[in-house]
């Protein structure tokens, strides 16, 4: 039986997380191995970060995506997704995640949404696009906005 899109979407979704919620807990960044998440991402793969946050811009392929993995260790002293939900339709998904987050820099804790388009090809995903609700508000409590002119 062949896997619907939408569901093949889904199941890439399921193990990538799953991935990554055990790659953050042996340590993440510099402590654990990328390798099991490499497989749920094209060699090519694109995430996109809004340039207001101190993550921001667009990061290339596995190498990217290890170096985006350090760029939040950095930047997060904790980093939880609390709730998360999907809806995967043909190669597109739309993923909601809460997140409850400590910023290393300053301590400040706080929580948001992030709403992600996800493009999942051939069975890995190829394109991330987050979205943030108040990217300033992240920026400020990281430490990295700049002042108001």
């Amino acid at each position: 039986m062949t896997m619907s899109p939408a569901a093949d979407a889904a199941t890439v979704l399921t193990g990538m997380y799953a991935a990554e919620a055990a790659y953050l807990a042996a340590g993440g960044p510099g402590e654990a191995s990328f390798e099991p998440l490499a497989p749920f991402f094209a060699p090519d793969v694109t995430l996109h970060q809004a340039d207001g946050l101190p993550y921001g811009g667009t990061w290339r392929g596995h190498e990217g995506i290890r170096r985006f993995f350090l760029a939040m260790a950095r930047t997060w002293e904790s980093f939880e997704m609390v709730e998360q939900e999907f809806l995967a339709t043909g190669e597109t998904a739309v993923v909601l995640t809460r997140v409850r987050a400590r910023a290393r820099a300053t301590g400040r804790e706080l929580g948001f949404p992030i709403l992600q388009t996800v493009t999942v090809e051939g069975g890995r995903i190829t394109e991330v696009r987050p979205f943030y609700w108040d990217t300033l508000a992240i920026a400020d409590a990281c430490g990295t906005s700049s002042p108001a002119a």
